[in-house]
C-alpha cells in the first residue's frame, strides 16, 4: 500500500510539472520574439558551418540522406559536410561511391572513419570535431531530412553570443503508416511543443534532441565535449552546457522530417536506449544541479523531473502491477476505504495530461470538435500502448539507475515514405522473440484477470473503478506483445 501510494503521488507531481509547462506554453505564445540575427543578405555575416552526419550501418536511407543534404541552400564556400561513417557492412562502399559522386560536383564533404566504434555516437561526433572548419555544427541523425532553407532558419539566432545550441521541432514522415507510428508521433509531439517550449520560454533546461539541431563549436568544447558514458549523449552534454550558462534557443516553427520506426522492435531499441540513457544521466547529472549556484530553485525541480521522465514508467508500472491486490484489499477491509481516496490522484493525474496532450495536439494539427474526437481516441489509444511498453521501459530505466552498462543500439532505418512502402526483408531486423515478450503476454493475461475481478469483488456487487485502467492495460500489453510476436522483434 505504501510503495502503491508513493508511486501514484510521484505520478501526480509529474502531472502538475506538465501543467506548469502547459501555462509556460500558453504564455510563450503572447510574447514576441525579438532575438538578435545575423544579417544574411551580408555575405561578411554569414559564418562557416560544419554538417555532421553521424551514421552506422544504414543501408536503406543513405542515398536519400545525402540526395537530401546536398540540396541545401548555403554558400558553398562555408558549408562543410561531414559523413561520419562507422559502418561495417557493405553501406560502407555505396556511401563512398555516393560521396565522390558529390565532391565531383564542387561540395565540399568529407567520408570521415574511424578504425573502432569507441564511443558509439559520442566518439564519431568527437572525432568529426577534430577537423571541423565551422564555426557551427550542425547535425542529421541518417533519417533526418531537412528542408532546403534550414540552416538560414537556425544560424542566424547565433548572433547572440550567449547561444550555445539552436534546435528545431521534429517532424514525422510517415506518421500515418500504422497505429504505432501514430502513438510514437503523438508522443514526440507532446515533447516538441508543450515540453521544449515550456521549458525554454522560461530558460528552465531543454535538451538537445541528438539531431535536427545546431552547436555552437565553442560551447561543445567549453561544457566538456562529447561523452559517451551514457546512451544519450545529447542529454549529457546538454546539462553539461546549460550548466556553464550557455543559452538554447527552440524553434517550434522550424519542423525537420524524419522516419518512425515502423517495427516494433525498432521503436523498443529506440525506447530502451531513451530511457535508459534518462536514468543513466539523473544519476550522472542530477547533483551537479542541485549543487549548481547559478541556476534557480524552479530550474532546479523542473531539471530534475526532466531527468526523472523516464522513471515515470517505474512507477506506472508499479501502480499497474499493484493495482489488482489492492482492488482486493479496498474491498475485503471496510476501515480502510478511506485510505483508498490516493486512487483518485491518478484520476487527476489523467485528467491533466489530457488537457495538456490537447494543446500540443491542436497546436500541430488544429482545433475544432472533429480534431477534438480524434484527439480523444488517440489520447487513449497512446495512453494504453505507453503502459503496454512499461515493463520494457522499466527495465531500461532500473539499468540506467543501477549503472549496468550496454551497447548503443541504433535504430534500423527502413526508408518508409508511405503507406505502400513495405519493410519486410530489411536485414537489420532482430530475428529473435526477447524473453520479456513472454512476460508482457503474461501481464496481458493477469490484467484480464483484473477485470474479471471488478464483477466479483467485495459483498456490493463487484467495484469498476479500476476497471477502465485494466482494460486500458490489457489492451496495451495485448499490443506490444502481439506487435512483437508478428514481426519476429
Amino acid at each position: 500500500m505504501v510503495i502503491y501510494s508513493i508511486a501514484l503521488l510521484l505520478i501526480f507531481m509529474y502531472a502538475l510539472a506538465q501543467l506548469n509547462l502547459l501555462f509556460n506554453y500558453l504564455g510563450s505564445k503572447k510574447k514576441e520574439g525579438n532575438c538578435e540575427q545575423f544579417n544574411f543578405s551580408n555575405p561578411d555575416e554569414i559564418p562557416v558551418v560544419t554538417i555532421q552526419l553521424p551514421v552506422y550501418n544504414e543501408l536503406y536511407v543513405m542515398d536519400r540522406l545525402l540526395e537530401n543534404i546536398a540540396l541545401l541552400d548555403y554558400p558553398p564556400d562555408k558549408l562543410e559536410i561531414q559523413v561520419l561513417d562507422d559502418s561495417t557492412d557493405e553501406s560502407f562502399e555505396s556511401t563512398a561511391i555516393h560521396i565522390k559522386k558529390l565532391q565531383a560536383t564542387g561540395i565540399d564533404i568529407k567520408h570521415v572513419t574511424r578504425s573502432d566504434r569507441s564511443g558509439f555516437k559520442a566518439g564519431a561526433l568527437k572525432e568529426g570535431l577534430k577537423i571541423a572548419k565551422g564555426e557551427f555544427i550542425a547535425i542529421f541523425d541518417a533519417d533526418f531530412l531537412p528542408q532546403k532553407n534550414w540552416l538560414h532558419r537556425t544560424i542566424p539566432y547565433f548572433k547572440d553570443e550567449n547561444i550555445g545550441v539552436v534546435q528545431t521541432r521534429w517532424g514525422h514522415i510517415n506518421k500515418d503508416y500504422s497505429l504505432l507510428t501514430k502513438v510514437q508521433a503523438f508522443a514526440l509531439d507532446a515533447h516538441f511543443t508543450l515540453e521544449q517550449v515550456g521549458r525554454n520560454s522560461k530558460g528552465h533546461f531543454i535538451n538537445f534532441n541528438g539531431t535536427a539541431g545546431v552547436w555552437r563549436k565553442e560551447c561543445i568544447i567549453d561544457a566538456g565535449n562529447w561523452e559517451g558514458d551514457t546512451l544519450t549523449e545529447d542529454l549529457d552534454l546538454s546539462y553539461r552546457a546549460q550548466l556553464k550558462e550557455w543559452k538554447f534557443k527552440y524553434l517550434e516553427d522550424v519542423a525537420t522530417p524524419a522516419e518512425l520506426p515502423v517495427v516494433i522492435s525498432a521503436a523498443r531499441s529506440q525506447q530502451f536506449r531513451w530511457n535508459k540513457g534518462g536514468a543513466e544521466n539523473f544519476q550522472k547529472m542530477a547533483k551537479r544541479v542541485l549543487k549548481s549556484t547559478t541556476v534557480s530553485n524552479k530550474t532546479k525541480i523542473h531539471s530534475l523531473l526532466h531527468l526523472l521522465n523516464s522513471t515515470m514508467f517505474l512507477n506506472i508500472f508499479l501502480v499497474a502491477i499493484l493495482s489488482i491486490p489492492m482492488l482486493y484489499i479496498k474491498n475485503e477491509y471496510d476501515h480502510l476505504k478511506v485510505y483508498f481516496l490516493v486512487m483518485s490522484f491518478f484520476v487527476i493525474s489523467t485528467v491533466i495530461f489530457f488537457i495538456c496532450y490537447w494543446y500540443t495536439y491542436k497546436s500541430i494539427y488544429g482545433g475544432g470538435f472533429k480534431q477534438f474526437i480524434r484527439y480523444i481516441g488517440m489520447f487513449f489509444t497512446f495512453f494504453s500502448v505507453a503502459m503496454g511498453f512499461s515493463l520494457h521501459n522499466t527495465i531500461a530505466v532500473i539499468e540506467g539507475h543501477i549503472g549496468k552498462k550496454s551497447e548503443f543500439v541504433r535504430t534500423p532505418k527502413f526508408n518508409i515514405n508511405s503507406i505502400k512502402d513495405k519493410w519486410q526483408g530489411n536485414k537489420y531486423l532482430k530475428k529473435k522473440v526477447s524473453v520479456n515478450v513472454i512476460f508482457e503476454g503474461i501481464l496481458m493475461v493477469y490484467f484480464a484477470f483484473g477485470m474479471y475481478s471488478a464483477f466479483i469483488v467485495g459483498d456490493q456487487g463487484g467495484d469498476f473503478g479500476l476497471f477502465p485502467f485494466h482494460l486500458m492495460l490489457f489492451i496495451g500489453f495485448g499490443f506490444v506483445f502481439f506487435k512483437s510476436l508478428t514481426s519476429k522483434a
